[in-house]
């Protein structure tokens, strides 16, 4: 075997097991990479549906508690949830506190999740993941889902479902980590 075919074979192996890991990484990520209560949230990327097309991350919540939504306008749970939202955002009128919704519709745009909110005369952060990238980052089995998530960047609360987002417990809970 020549010199050269000995490196050949060298990088086949080499690559070979670095195919082995990734893929092994990807088909075991839910359980290297949880997303859950103590954990650091993962950063995302949205457009807002305000008409701006500005994009936000949540580098752009930095210092804030933020209670983070994942749902879509097709999701009966997830309308039925909204209200609450909006009722914790007037219990708690603190501006260290962001509720940032974001909307993975496929196939509807950003004047349709606008004119959704507007419907149901939502006034927190609405944005749009139509590629649920979100989805991905933060490992999302359900909708709604939400992730509360305190001013350093943990998550406290990981949420799948309804819930009344302005009950006694969950503003207690808000108004601790806003006081931390």
């Amino acid at each position: 075997m020549t010199l050269r075919q000995q490196w050949a074979m060298v990088g086949a192996i080499v690559l070979s097991l670095g195919l082995a890991l990734a893929v092994g990484a990807w088909v075991m990520r839910d359980e290297l990479f949880r997303v859950e209560i103590g954990s650091r949230a993962p950063e995302f990327t949205a457009r807002r549906v305000d008409g701006t097309q500005r994009v936000q991350t949540l580098a752009d919540f930095q210092g804030k508690v933020v209670v983070l939504n994942i749902w879509a306008t097709w999701c009966a749970p997830c309308i039925y949830e909204m209200p609450t939202f909006e009722k914790l955002r007037q219990a708690v009128p603190d501006t260290n506190l962001r509720i940032v919704a974001v909307s993975i519709d496929e196939y509807v745009g950003a004047d349709s999740v606008r004119a959704f909110a507007k419907n149901l005369n939502l006034t927190f952060d609405i944005l749009l993941d139509s590629l649920r990238r979100i989805d991905r980052a933060y490992f999302t089995t359900g909708y709604p889902e939400t992730f509360v998530i305190a001013r350093d960047g943990t998550i406290r609360k990981k949420w799948i479902g309804e819930a009344n987002w302005a009950s006694k417990d969950n503003v207690a809970l808000i108004q601790q980590l806003l006081r931390q």
